[in-house]
């Protein structure tokens, strides 16, 4: 028998449960609205995102909440030198009673996965999770286990701190479908902020039982569906593809961006056209996604840092050099 899941989704009924998701968020992680649409951006294009702040600006209460708004599994894994990829992934353990070896799956066999200071692990940890994030699924002894879908790897590294770091490869920055900033609140906010938590107005548990039936797994995947049938026009998929192109001859960019770039600023762009209610592509839905998509699949030439250019200023002359079709 057929049920409402099973059935495609309007927009309009879409954009319903994205406005529920937003509101939700938003009424816990004060303050950060931009960051919240991103991350549910990658979300409905099923991508993983690289979240980028100090410490203590809520990016755990941002994963947490997310999960619990969609009845989801959350796991943590804190990023360690020490930590190994079996930690990660999963490893046969021999049972003495049975005699026999058993498989024990890793946290990564859930629905968000919080990656804390995801450059404190070693290249081989690393590289265990790109094959996560890239496959979606692990392999222990030689058999493949996969992922439940929604999967989604939220990475976190702390921007100041850089002692006792590996670099992320390019290959696994790639793989992130956006890099979100997260900065401190507006005085504003964060006395709401401030007020509600000392209130007891916000807590994972308020949010975990107002969401119960409301939302799951299962809608993700419809609203990952909805954003697949948005219309792109062929002008905007050429305006997407000339601006990563144009990463590739600036003078200021030592190592422009690959095609999985325009991949990602197109499905990003469906994304955020479907979060906005509409059934296609405005280039302004392509230039809203440049930067989270580009910033960190681009490297800048020496000259560039040393003049103290940022890649998002590199990125906004491009957006001003590169002419978008006429909406």
């Amino acid at each position: 028998m057929e049920t409402d899941r099973d059935k495609n989704l309007s927009v309009k009924q879409a954009r319903e449960k994205i406005v529920w998701l937003r509101e939700t968020l938003g009424n816990v992680v004060i303050g950060q609205d931009e960051v919240v649409d991103q991350v549910i951006v990658a979300l409905l294009c099923n991508g993983h995102v690289l979240l980028e702040g100090v410490p203590g600006l809520g990016k755990t209460l941002l994963v947490k909440t997310l999960a619990c708004c969609f009845s989801g599994k959350f796991k943590r894994i804190q990023f360690t030198p020490d930590l190994m990829p079996s930690d990660m992934t999963g490893h046969a353990i021999y049972d003495m009673n049975q005699g026999k070896f058993n498989i024990r799956l890793g946290p990564v066999f859930t629905n968000l996965l919080l990656a804390d200071e995801v450059n404190r692990a070693p290249a081989k940890t690393q590289a265990a999770l790109l094959e996560v994030m890239q496959e979606n699924q692990v392999t222990i002894e030689g058999k493949r286990y996969p992922l439940k879908p929604p999967f989604m790897v939220l990475a976190t590294q702390n921007p100041v701190e850089q002692d006792g770091t590996y670099p992320l490869p390019e290959a696994e920055l790639d793989r992130f479908l956006l890099k979100v900033f997260i900065d401190y609140p507006s005085l504003i906010d964060e006395k709401k902020l401030v007020s509600k938590i000392s209130n007891g107005e916000i807590s994972i548990e308020t949010i975990d039982g107002d969401s119960k039936g409301n939302f799951h797994p299962e809608d993700i995947i419809q609203l990952q569906q909805a954003v697949r049938s948005i219309t792109l026009d062929e002008t905007v998929l050429d305006y997407a593809v000339r601006l990563v192109h144009a990463t590739r001859t600036n003078g200021a960019i030592l190592k422009g961006a690959g095609p999985r770039a325009s991949i990602g600023l197109i499905i990003s762009a469906k994304a955020f056209a479907l979060m906005s209610g509409r059934t296609f592509v405005l280039p302004d839905d392509v230039k809203q996604m440049a930067k989270p998509v580009m910033r960190h699949r681009i490297l800048l030439s020496p000259d560039t840092e040393i003049e103290g250019f940022s890649a998002d200023q590199v990125i906004d002359q491009i957006l001003q050099s590169v002419d978008a079709p006429r909406e």
